[in-house]
């Protein structure tokens, strides 16, 4: 028990002298504002995150303002963020909020567990960090602490089972949100993934992975390349965009994607535009979570416009890169603008 006790305390002692106070969702904390960074930082470092942010919250200030908001402002936002679907869940659970809870954002662990993407993990941050709830976190940095410490070496569902039982015990009943703050800022500070600072560590004289000099050695899988064509239509300042229900950017705006180039002439005949010309881009390598994108662009340039039909939905547009819509693009389409931009 005394054991127990030093774990928590070290942690958070340590956590006073060098742990991160002044992140901008820690400043005039709110459940609003933790959920949102909770959901960014979901597979996305703190510094990436903070501008998105920043950004986030003075266009949405609160719950209200977002549930009123539409899914392409907030994706028009979250465009380069990556991970797309986090900001569809931030929309569903903001429509959620509104229709149930009218506009009250829930503080039961059972009700926030129920909305789109939260799960265990970030419903015990969302609680423990605003509140001071006795809930533990268990996201990539405190994994990797734990598992050092005791020096597991489990498969994904077991580990996880026992980090949770772990912490469960660890996480004392008064102060987790200082325990589990300072949990994540060693992770990132000291016991991070490529180069962990053993020596300045305040858990080294019990951590098994340290006593034992166990070497970690880091898999790094090569990423499969899948080749792909945009066809970018241009008429003067417009491009032809299309909202797309993709697997890798589903529900943002980009170019007419053909992963067989087939498919792509069959889509030009088919399309029948009055060509003026057509250039190729030089190609571009993507690289996405679980692989890599060879993308190679043709630019066409059209005569005229097609005309809208007025009974379909809204999923295509003439993108003005003078005069932008607010819509969600992917990095990838934005750099790809610049491209075209200096070539002309």
């Amino acid at each position: 028990m005394n054991y127990i006790l030093n774990f928590s305390q070290i942690v958070i002692n340590w956590f006073h002298f060098n742990g991160r106070k002044n992140l901008p969702w820690q400043i005039n904390k709110n459940i609003y504002k933790t959920w949102i960074s909770e959901i960014m930082l979901q597979q996305t470092q703190v510094e990436v995150v903070i501008p998105y942010f920043i950004k986030f919250i003075k266009k949405f200030p609160n719950i209200k303002k977002l549930s009123n908001s539409s899914l392409d402002e907030i994706l028009f936002l979250w465009s380069g963020l990556g991970f797309y679907n986090r900001a569809k869940n931030i929309y569903k659970t903001s429509q959620i909020i509104k229709n149930k809870y009218k506009n009250i954002f829930p503080e039961n662990f059972y009700n926030l567990i129920k909305l789109p993407g939260i799960g265990k993990s970030t419903a015990g941050a969302i609680l423990s960090l605003t509140f001071n709830y006795n809930f533990p976190i268990l996201d990539g940095n405190v994994k990797r602490v734990l598992t050092r410490f005791y020096n597991l070496k489990f498969k994904k569902y077991k580990l996880e089972k026992i980090l949770w039982n772990k912490l469960n015990i660890l996480n004392p009943i008064h102060n987790s949100q200082k325990f589990n703050q300072s949990m994540m800022d060693l992770g990132k500070i000291i016991c991070t993934f490529k180069k962990k600072k053993c020596n300045i560590c305040p858990l080294k004289i019990k951590c098994l992975t340290y006593i034992n000099k166990v070497i970690i050695k880091k898999k790094i899988k090569k990423k499969k390349i899948k080749k792909c064509w945009f066809i970018i239509l241009k008429y003067k300042n417009f491009f032809y965009l299309k909202k797309q229900k993709n697997k890798i950017w589903n529900n943002l705006y980009y170019f007419p994607i053909f992963y067989k180039k087939s498919e792509l002439f069959k889509w030009i005949k088919k399309k029948n535009f009055c060509l003026k010309n057509s250039k190729k881009l030089k190609k571009i390598i993507y690289h996405l979570n679980t692989y890599s994108l060879n993308i190679k662009s043709i630019i066409i340039e059209i005569k005229k416009k097609k005309k809208k039909k007025k009974k379909k939905k809204n999923n295509k547009i003439w993108f003005n890169f003078n005069k932008q819509q607010k819509i969600g693009i992917p990095t990838v389409i934005k750099k790809i603008f610049y491209k075209i931009y200096k070539k002309y």
